[in-house]
């Protein structure tokens, strides 16, 4: 693992940390979490377009669905 350095308020590193704390875990766990999101983020977008583009036209309506229709939970 590689260390980096940071700069920031000190009272939101602060509020930061006891939100943490409260939570029962650390900054520096917070901060790993938040960065792989981060990370995977594009590749996220990359595949939920993909998986569109692969729907796209497979999915044929003879009529608009009404708007229950479109608004029904499943």
């Amino acid at each position: 693992m590689k260390n980096i350095t940071l700069s920031a308020d000190e009272k939101w590193i602060e509020a930061a940390r006891e939100r943490a704390r409260a939570e029962h875990t650390t900054l520096n766990a917070e901060f790993r979490r938040w960065l792989q999101d981060y990370a995977r983020s594009a590749e996220r977008t990359r595949r939920y377009e993909e998986v569109m583009n692969e729907l796209r036209g497979s999915i044929l309506l003879d009529r608009m669905p009404t708007r229950e229709e479109r608004s029904a939970r499943r």
